[in-house]
Parts: C-alpha cells; structure tokens; sequence
C-alpha cells in the first residue's frame, strides 16, 4: 500500500527536472502541479524563472500540461500567459485528468512524468494511473487549508517511508 505513494524520483525544486534528463529516460511529455510546485499557492503569475524553464522544455519538445485541483480562474490566470495547457478542478488523486492530460499531448503512460510536491494527490494519483512521479519540495511552507489536513497525513507516510528504508527525503538533489 505504501508504495503506491512512493515517488520514482524526488529533487529539490523542478529546476533539477531538465529536458536532458526527461530525454533519457524517454519523457516527452509532464504533467505538472500548480501550487507550491511552480509557484506559492498564494502567487498569481509565474516567476521569471519558471518561465524560462517552461521555455526551454517547449524549445526541447517536452509537452507540458498543468493539472491543478485549484478553480479555473487560477489555473487560467497562471497558465494562459505562458500558453500552457491546464486541467482545472482535477479532483486529484481521481485517474480521470491524468488520462484527460494524456489524451491532450497525445502520449502514452510511459512517455510521461507527473511533477508535484504532495504524496497524496501527485505521487499517489500519477503512480495509480501508471506514470513516472517526481515529487519536489513544496516551494513555500505555507499552505491552504485542505492541503494543512494533507501535509500532516503525508508526514506520517514519509516517516513510515523512511523507516523502511524507502525514502530519504534529506538526499533530495
């Protein structure tokens, strides 16, 4: 049961996610989190950093589609400017948008990588529906009020993770 929220990779931020290592390991195409993954939660547009690397993913090839439990004025707000692709209201960890984003890029499971800083809705939704997850460190500390209830479950998974030898969240890249 646990493993199913164990990541495939985990980094720093998703700056260490680069279009030569998507490639090598045959991503074409990310599925990515919006809040406290990109940005803060509480941040309306991109920074200027997230901006130049979602250039260069779109210089690469890489596809890349937001997927965001968030309401559609937010996700439409951050993701129109840098003509990203969303999926708001996504009901993670539900399979249903990540076989929606899936469909969009035109891609199978295999060529795909799910990007997010929560166990439970990124890494376990994106492993259920059979996608390579990469969990990054919540950009900011502070979070929404759902996600606070979240953050005290996923504790308990990272340290049941770690006591088994699975996770070592202090070797983040």
């Amino acid at each position: 049961m646990y493993r199913l929220f164990l990541p495939s990779e985990y980094v720093k931020n998703v700056f260490r996610v680069t279009p030569e290592k998507l490639k090598e390991n045959g991503i074409r195409g990310i599925i990515t989190d919006l809040d406290n993954t990109l940005v803060e939660w509480d941040r309306p547009d991109a920074t200027e950093e997230i901006i130049e690397w979602a250039e260069k993913l779109k210089k690469a090839g890489i596809r890349v589609t937001i997927v965001s439990n968030n309401n559609e004025g937010r996700v439409k707000a951050f993701a129109d400017p840098l003509g990203i692709p969303f999926i708001h209201k996504a009901r993670k960890p539900m399979g249903h948008a990540f076989r929606r984003a899936l469909r969009q890029m035109g891609m199978e499971k295999d060529e795909v990588a799910v990007i997010g800083d929560q166990l439970l809705t990124d890494i376990f939704g994106g492993n259920r529906s059979g996608l390579h997850t990469i969990l990054v460190v919540p950009v900011s500390s502070k979070d929404g009020f759902v996600t606070k209830f979240n953050r005290q479950i996923e504790r308990r998974i990272m340290n049941k993770l770690k006591r088994n030898g699975l996770l070592d969240w202090e070797d983040v890249k």
